[in-house]
């Protein structure tokens, strides 16, 4: 709106009985301006105060596992999947079973185990015999020690293949064993078909994770990174839950760039008892910091920008209004951070200022 219609809106709908230059550039003022006191009555006007700057920052994220709770399991031997008990998703506890592998490697180490425990039970009875026949002096200490020798070396291999099958699963029999869950959690991965083959060196067959727990990662842009640190209290929302707030705090901030992303990693860690926070959801994270320096501040809809430059209506006296050209440092909601220009505890308008400051601009032609 054009200086020329202000102060027509002054002449028909307020009267300026009468006004007075002021120094726009020095933004004081020599002589009062009378104003009607119909047209004061309209006129708002809020008290500068000092505060703080705060600083809102928004950061894109996305929730992942914790790694600290998370398996995949890799097989440790060759064989086929005769059985899978699980499907995706689903929550399994630990100890539960979830693959039947039939395995060529392991029927040798059960054939060997119960070649084993046969040659146990020989030893055993002719450890027995030897101690018999020591007791009525008819066998040497010697003889004693190494029938007994016999059956402990018998004992130590039998334990060593039971020792080594466990790593593999329990042993079914008939070359089977059965792979259980190593945690509780949920599967989050599968790749176990029945009748598909797996390796050593091949890739998990699946993964369990316990979502109880999940990290909320943040990318840290370079020009945000004044604004970011550890320690920082934040807000989240997701477009799963838009009318819903998820409160957290940055536990650490990666001090080196991702070579693809160009963005330092912010974490949060995040109870997810509830199970709300799903793997890969996007989050918009939001930050609020305070600078170490005091501002005077405004609410935003009290700055005039014209001719490329902020100016404030301030009351300097009942009625006495002055143009004062002042200097933004910042916004943040509808607060303005004035780094010079204003003094707290004066008082600027906040309503009508847009037909003061034209009518005081009229007047200094």
């Amino acid at each position: 709106m054009t200086r020329k219609i202000f102060n027509s809106i002054i002449l028909t709908g307020v009267i300026f009985v009468c006004y007075s230059c002021g120094n726009r550039e020095s933004g004081n003022s020599d002589e009062a301006n009378s104003i009607s006191k119909a047209f004061l009555d309209n006129i708002e006007t809020v008290q500068v105060v000092m505060r703080h700057q705060e600083q809102e920052v928004f950061l894109t994220g996305k929730v992942e596992y914790n790694p600290d709770n998370i398996i995949s399991y890799v097989p440790l031997i060759s064989g086929v999947i005769e059985r899978a008990y699980f499907s995706l998703g689903d929550r399994v506890q630990k100890g539960q079973a979830l693959l039947d592998v039939r395995s060529t490697e392991l029927s040798a180490l059960q054939a060997e185990r119960i070649t084993l425990e046969a040659e146990e039970k020989t030893a055993e009875r002719e450890m027995k015999t030897a101690q018999s026949m020591f007791e009525d002096n008819l066998l040497s200490e010697s003889e004693l020690l190494e029938a007994t020798g016999k059956l402990k070396q018998i004992q130590a291999a039998i334990n060593k293949i039971k020792s080594d099958m466990h790593v593999y699963g329990t042993d079914r029999g008939n070359g089977i064993f059965t792979v259980q869950a190593p945690m509780s959690g949920y599967i989050v991965y599968k790749k176990a078909a029945q009748g598909s083959t797996v390796s050593a060196d091949s890739e998990a067959v699946f993964t369990i994770a316990d979502l109880s727990n999940v990290w909320v990662t943040a990318n840290v842009y370079a020009g945000d990174l004044l604004f970011v640190r550890e320690g920082i209290d934040v807000e989240m929302t997701t477009f799963s839950y838009p009318d819903e707030v998820f409160y957290g705090r940055i536990n650490s901030l990666s001090q080196v760039f991702d070579p693809e992303e160009r963005v330092l990693k912010a974490r949060i860690i995040m109870d997810n008892s509830d199970l709300k926070l799903k793997p890969e959801m996007s989050m918009l994270v939001r930050l609020k910091d305070k600078t170490s320096r005091q501002y005077a501040t405004v609410p935003l809809d009290a700055l005039i920008f014209d001719d490329d430059r902020y100016f404030m209506v301030v009351e300097e006296a009942a009625g006495n209004f002055v143009i004062r050209a002042i200097v933004p440092q910042g916004h943040n909601n509808n607060v303005s951070y004035i780094a010079d220009g204003l003094s707290e505890g004066e008082k600027v308008v906040v309503r009508n200022q847009l037909l003061i400051y034209s009518g005081l601009m009229g007047g200094q032609k």
